[in-house]
């Protein structure tokens, strides 16, 4: 009996934290800068998305001094995920990007 509801519950958790583990990064760096992007949610926008602060820390923690100034910024290639609930049933997640170009002071 416990085993059995085990592995339903280990299964949604790991799913659970495979679709959390996307968060901010720099995709693109040079010397002066980069690209960071970061994904966002329709009904919340991009403005708004938890991980943008998480991508404009990057862009700090990337320049010396902590100074960058904002090239141009806007909607970045998503990607589209696969998901299988426990029902079975397949579903296609797409998800949005946001990119910020960026060059350090």
């Amino acid at each position: 009996m416990i085993k059995s509801c085990l592995f339903p519950l280990a299964t949604v958790i790991c799913l659970g934290l495979v679709g959390c583990a996307d968060g901010a990064k720099i995709v693109q760096e040079h010397e002066r800068g980069g690209v960071a992007i970061y994904p966002f949610k329709d009904g919340q926008g991009p403005m708004l998305s938890s991980f943008r602060k998480e991508g404009l820390d990057l862009m700090k923690e990337k320049c010396k001094g902590g100074t960058y100034s904002i090239l141009r910024e806007g909607e970045a290639k998503g990607r589209t995920r696969v998901v299988s609930p426990l029902d079975g049933a397949q579903e296609a997640i797409e998800e949005r990007r946001w990119g910020i170009q960026f060059e350090c002071n």
